[in-house]
């Protein structure tokens, strides 16, 4: 069914992933909607890069699947390894096909996913993307909403999506908390120009480092290889980029050390909003959650959330949906990032830098465990690959 009458617009803080689906999942349901991104263009740079089998299939619903496979890498499995013997446990992920039609991560980097989104929503009518809008805060009133802009004008809209990011202005003018913490040590992320596998014997194209000292992460993306380590939390950057180098011929084995294309360093935080929906502002991705990399939980989840209240404010707009089941869908989104994403990232953190010598040996004896059964295997995968916190929670779009 489509928007009634005088439904919308609805207005979207961010042009990221989640605000670009959030737009998307409206606008095909007739909803008008108006996009304020605060950069010039689309985000360029090389952010999150795994997509796992629920986001693909929601991606396939809003149309976009295809031309995304066709800019990505399929990764059938997944593997840990530790820093000094090398593999540990490896997960094949077609055990999933059941479960699936889309069993394996897709690595390709978020901003090869935004202009595909874009495109898409500028097919549909009343829709509009409007660059360097920053949303400085929000007004609201009985009947609408207004982002107001950091030049001081205004947009209108019905309802307010905020989904502009980690640092959002949306959630600080609603007033929401945002609890949580900072992990002590911040990460770095390098891409590189060489083929680790062509130096690590049996590597996968994802590989989670078990290391007491200097654990990591280790992905293949379409143009070249990311590693991610932990880095002290109160040393120069400058100095930490300079000592780069010699970290990755450790890593290798090699004199000369694989070439650095990129690197950067960011502190890493885990933390959800007190309220996922304020009156008529609802909050998705990162305005809402953060948590750490570890499984590339961040971009899906919040590519569910836009999918998941999106189609209930849809539904609503639409009068296919009530007030009180946005409300519901709000607070189980804000359930999933407490007890789902926020739970099995700090547990992967945990795991990959565990000190402790017998506990170590547990760990790495119940992954060998897991990988050997096929049912244990599964279920592990089911929850690592984002299956189960979506269960039950009507996922298509």
């Amino acid at each position: 069914m489509s928007a009634r009458s005088g439904a919308g617009p609805v207005v979207v803080a961010g042009a990221g992933p989640v605000g670009l689906t959030a737009a998307l999942v409206l606008a095909r349901r007739g909803v008008r909607v108006t996009v304020l991104e605060q950069g010039p263009e689309l985000a360029t740079e090389s952010r999150a890069s795994t997509f796992h089998p629920p986001t693909l299939e929601m991606l396939a619903e809003l149309g976009v699947l295809e031309a995304l496979l066709a800019r990505g890498l399929i990764a059938g499995s997944f593997q840990f390894r530790d820093r000094r013997t090398g593999p540990v446990a490896t997960l094949d992920l077609s055990l999933l096909a059941g479960d699936t039609p889309y069993p394996y991560r897709l690595q390709c980097e978020q901003d090869k996913l935004t202009p595909l989104l874009a495109d898409a929503l500028g097919r549909l009518p009343g829709t509009d993307i409007r660059f360097r809008a920053a949303v400085a805060g929000v007004e609201r009133s009985s009947r609408g909403v207004h982002a107001v802009l950091a030049d001081g004008s205004r947009v209108r809209g019905t309802w307010l999506v905020g989904a502009d990011g980690a640092h959002s202005a949306v959630r600080r003018s609603v007033g929401a908390e945002f609890h949580g913490m900072t992990y002590p040590e911040r990460f770095l992320v390098a891409s590189l120009s060489e083929d680790l596998q062509a130096v690590l014997p049996d590597l996968a194209p994802i590989a989670y480092v078990l290391d007491p000292d200097e654990w990591m992460v280790l992905l293949r993306t379409p143009d070249h290889w990311r590693v991610l380590l932990p880095t002290p939390g109160g040393t120069p950057d400058r100095g930490e980029l300079d000592r780069l180098p010699g970290r990755l011929r450790e890593l290798t084995g090699r004199a000369d050390g694989p070439a650095v294309r990129h690197a950067s360093l960011y502190r890493v935080h885990q933390r959800v909003a007190g309220t996922f929906r304020s009156g008529r502002v609802l909050l998705c991705g990162d305005a809402a959650h953060v948590n750490n990399p570890l499984g590339g939980m961040g971009m899906n989840s919040g590519i569910h959330d836009a999918v998941l209240m999106g189609g209930a404010l849809a539904d609503l707009l639409t009068g296919d949906g009530t007030d009180e089941r946005l409300s519901e869908c709000a607070e189980e989104r804000r359930g999933c990032a407490l007890g789902y994403v926020g739970a099995e990232t700090h547990a992967n953190w945990e795991r990959l830098r565990a000190r402790d010598t017998a506990r170590r040996a547990a760990l790495i004896a119940e992954l060998r465990a897991t990988a050997a059964d096929p049912v244990a295997a599964r279920r592990s995968l089911l929850r690592s690959s984002m299956i189960d916190s979506l269960r039950g929670a009507g996922a298509s779009p």
